[in-house]
């Protein structure tokens, strides 16, 4: 892996990638990922993950202590950050991936962290989805499927809903579908209260590893419309 990520392969196409996390002085952990590349996308560790874990760490005091759902979580970096950093973390992806929510608990269990792990598909509604009540959503390159977007920002608005001042932090590559983003966040009610590019604060032995046109967004309910 590049910058700041080294991986060790077995025969079977599953790696271990480690991603540190360091500070001025000095204070510095690694989190380690099962990917898959023989999986889908569900299974790999996209650039748009390692820029929201990036800046989970350097937030850290925001998320410490704090309730967290990350949604359409696939390997988790972002997630595990936040748990590891203090906060009440539940990964989440599409109830029909098995393989994913399995590999969400190995994860786990290789970093010694405490989450849980959900079955939430966007646009259905069931009892557990109506439980969560989080500070902060994080969502890693969620909006990379336009037909998605409508179901992804009802289970979002709903979450904002459900827990008062929540705040929906997500970290996207800006493509074409830009403008449908923003359409989308007027018609369910929602208002980008930070925008920044991710190049901005990206330490550089990361940044160097990626590249496009990376995005991180906060979005909050719009408060005309609360």
């Amino acid at each position: 892996m590049e910058g700041d990520e080294s991986a060790d392969a077995d025969p079977h196409m599953t790696t271990v990638s480690r991603h540190h996390f360091r500070d001025d002085s000095d204070q510095d952990f690694s989190i380690s990922i099962i990917e898959n590349m023989k999986e889908d996308y569900g299974l790999f560790v996209w650039p748009c993950s390692v820029v929201l874990a990036e800046y989970v760490w350097q937030q850290r005091l925001r998320f410490s202590g704090a309730t967290v759902v990350e949604l359409g979580a696939g390997t988790s970096l972002p997630g595990l950050v936040a748990a590891k950093v203090g906060a009440d973390v539940t990964l989440t992806d599409e109830s029909n991936r098995l393989e994913v929510l399995d590999n969400m608990k190995r994860v786990i269990e290789l970093n010694k962290l405490q989450c849980s792990v959900l079955g939430l598909t966007w646009g259905v509604w069931d009892a557990s989805t109506f439980s969560l009540q989080p500070k902060f959503i994080l969502g890693a390159d969620v909006l990379y499927d336009a037909k998605a977007f409508d179901d992804l920002f009802a289970t979002v608005t709903y979450l904002l809903q459900n827990s008062p001042s929540s705040v929906f932090i997500t970290t996207y590559h800006n493509r074409s579908g830009h403008h449908l983003i923003e359409f989308l966040m007027v018609k369910w009610g929602l208002k980008c209260v930070k925008l920044l590019d991710a190049f901005s604060f990206m330490p550089s032995c990361k940044a160097s590893g990626l590249s496009g046109n990376l995005q991180l967004a906060e979005i909050v309910l719009d408060g005309e419309r609360r």
